[in-house]
């Protein structure tokens, strides 16, 4: 059945194209639309919903104007949107075609499901085939990378989109049956489950990261994205083969909901469960849905297409499955932003991907058994085994973990920095892997510390922003999980690091979390420095005081009598009582000399909250804040002459 393909291959890459500008939409709403987080969450959290909630007057349109030139619409726009994002400059620029982008794509999902009765083939081929994507490209979407490699392949995959949903939109059995509602109101929480959990790259590398700590914080893994494929092939596996009947089906959502609870227990070692049980249950579920509806389904459906050329009868069930997709995609914003904007109100969020397991769960077992399921339009185990090589291409193509080493003895001279990265992203809302590895880069430093490491959000677009920069920079990492297991602080050293250990620091009313994150750099011979990297964050509309003293005094004990270096985006200035927590404790400012020395925001500088502080016996010299816009703070950079031996 030619259409049958035809509609599976169009709708996969559909949802991988929808998914790309997603990838740039999310992040744009925090550091374009939020102005560098001065923009209220809750409106941030109005200007995202708001696109989804006008994407359900999509339906009637399509009811109106008809299905077909309403997709073939939809799809252009969405193809140029697509294009167009990986040669914006940034900006308001980029935030609005992103916008123009996402719109186009819910309009486009609503139009494909008033002629789609069986969606689920073409959805789970397009969330596998992203996630093998995602991971083949280190976690660096295409339409960040800009080469002529990602122009092309991008060039291709929009022709061959728009090329497929001009077809003819007819089934070659002449007839649209009855089914898909379920299948296509799970599709907005099947893909934020997918992209946060089940099938998300970033997520199973640093679930590999702390698999090999095993002390709380984490390590660069050998072979990091090897989960991919297991999740992947999981997952197409499940989605594409007929599910048991009777009790057994509730192996699914049993399978789905366990994997969502892991997820939210917020333990790093628990990662890597959570998203292989999340990538068996999410596909079971789908499957569950894929009713196939039409003339060869059983007696039920057989009567109800004896009716289909009744006009009235078949706009009405496309009008349904048009709701249904644009209210599933709803919930996905809803999913998202209620997640996500925990971070900054301060509420508890562990629930959010529980519930949508939940609704997933409920909506998938309560679905009717199929007695007799039609054929996919490709071959189940072929199919996943295809997109599984793809993915396996991931860990063989992986960069090598670079490698720390004291063979020359110890130095004489430390240079550290320590950047606030902002996720990754620059000033002008791009991922700025190349601005952030040049501006580090620059300075040769022996150790660099970060702060706002994201490692997994789907809202900064799901990449591995530690790893990405610790390749580059090629200096092994050491990762302290603060805000959950994927978003905190991190030590890149060239030396060895010893004996890391991280401390949650008390709340005391901040919405994001904050730890501190110590570890000893061996210097060879028996030298020893102790490093703090952190990020202090402050309770609204006070100073991080409680905060500053609990990493002194950490600090400070850690060391032990040894060389401490205690450096981040202390959120405090020179001057102020939570400043003053570090000079009580006898460390001293490597800044003094220099100051001002302003480091935020690094467009105009203002404020001077980035801070190194060190023991009596380091010398600091040299100190700079190095000018660049690929974050919202700049780095500050000292070098720190060691005492004799």
């Amino acid at each position: 059945m030619r259409y049958r393909q035809l509609t599976t291959g169009t709708l996969a890459l559909g949802v991988i194209l929808l998914i790309d500008v997603l990838r740039v939409w999310l992040p744009g709403i925090i550091t374009i639309f939020g102005q560098a987080a001065s923009t209220p969450a809750e409106l941030m959290g109005a200007f995202a919903l708001g696109w989804f909630v006008l994407a359900l007057g999509a339906p009637a349109v399509v009811r109106r104007v008809g299905a077909r030139p309403v997709t073939v619409v939809a799809a252009v726009l969405l193809a140029v949107a697509r294009l167009a994002l990986t040669a914006t400059p940034g900006g308001r620029t980029q935030l609005w075609l992103a916008t123009a982008g996402l719109l186009a794509g819910l309009v486009w999902l609503v139009g494909v499901a008033a002629d789609t009765d069986r969606p689920v083939p073409g959805l789970a081929l397009g969330f596998a085939v992203n996630a093998a994507l995602h991971a083949v490209l280190d976690t660096v979407d295409l339409v960040w990378r800009g080469d002529w490699l990602a122009w092309l392949l991008s060039s291709v995959a929009v022709v061959l989109f728009v090329l497929g949903t001009a077809q003819p939109g007819t089934r070659a059995d002449g007839v649209t049956g009855t089914g898909g509602v379920r299948a296509w109101l799970l599709a907005g929480p099947a893909l934020l489950l997918a992209a946060m959990v089940a099938l998300s790259p970033a997520l199973a590398r640093t679930g590999m990261s702390f698999l090999v700590a095993g002390d709380g914080v984490a390590r660069s893994p050998l072979f990091g994205l090897a989960p991919v494929p297991v999740a992947v092939a999981a997952f197409l596996c499940t989605a594409s083969t007929r599910p048991p009947r009777g009790w057994s089906r509730a192996y699914g959502p049993v399978a789905l909901l366990a994997g969502a609870v892991l997820f939210a227990l917020d333990r790093g070692d628990l990662l890597l469960p959570a998203i292989l049980f999340a990538a068996v249950g999410l596909g079971a579920c789908l499957a569950l849905t894929d009713d196939a509806s039409g003339p060869d389904s059983d007696a039920s459906s057989a009567s109800d297409t004896a009716n289909a050329s009744d006009t009235s009868d078949a706009s009405a069930r496309a009008a349904r499955r048009g709701y249904a997709v644009a209210a599933g995609m709803l919930v996905f914003a809803l999913g998202a932003v209620g997640y996500y904007s925990a971070y900054d109100l301060g509420y508890p969020n562990a629930a959010v991907p529980v519930v949508v397991a939940g609704l997933v769960a409920v909506v998938a077992f309560a679905a009717r058994p199929v007695v007799h399921r039609l054929p996919g339009p490709f071959p189940p185990l072929r199919a996943a085994a295809a997109v599984t090589a793809l993915a396996l291409l991931a860990p063989v193509l992986a960069d090598d973990i670079p490698v720390a080493s004291n063979r020359d003895g110890p130095p004489e001279r430390l240079t550290v920095v320590a950047y606030n990265i902002r996720m990754g992203f620059g000033l002008d809302g791009r991922f700025d892997l190349p601005g952030l590895t040049e501006v580090v880069a620059r300075q040769r430093p022996d150790v660099v510390l970060l702060s706002e490491v994201d490692r997994a959000w789907l809202l900064n677009g799901g990449h591995d922003t530690l790893d990405l920069l610790a390749g580059r920079l090629g200096m092994p990492y050491v990762f302290g999980p603060a805000a959950d297991p994927v978003w905190g602080d991190a030590v890149l050293s060239r030396w060895p690091m010893r004996d890391p250990r991280s401390l949650p620091l008390p709340a005391v009313g901040a919405p994001t979390g904050a730890q501190a994150l110590a570890v000893t750099l061996d210097l060879g011979d028996g030298v020893r420095t102790a490093v703090v990297s952190t990020h202090l964050q402050p309770p609204p509309g006070r100073g991080p005081v409680v905060q500053a003293r609990a990493v002194a005094d950490f600090a400070t004990r850690y060391a032990a009598g040894r060389p401490l270096v205690v450096a981040g985006d202390l959120n405090t200035e020179p001057g102020d009582e939570a400043y003053a927590k570090f000079t009580d404790v006898g460390l001293t400012d490597a800044f003094a000399a220099a100051r001002p020395l302003a480091t935020s925001p690094a467009d105009d500088p203002r404020q001077q909250i980035d801070h190194i502080f060190v023991s009596p016996g380091l010398t600091p010299g040299d100190p700079v804040a190095p000018r660049s816009t690929a974050s919202d703070h700049l780095p500050v950079a000292v070098t720190l002459t060691l005492p004799p031996r």
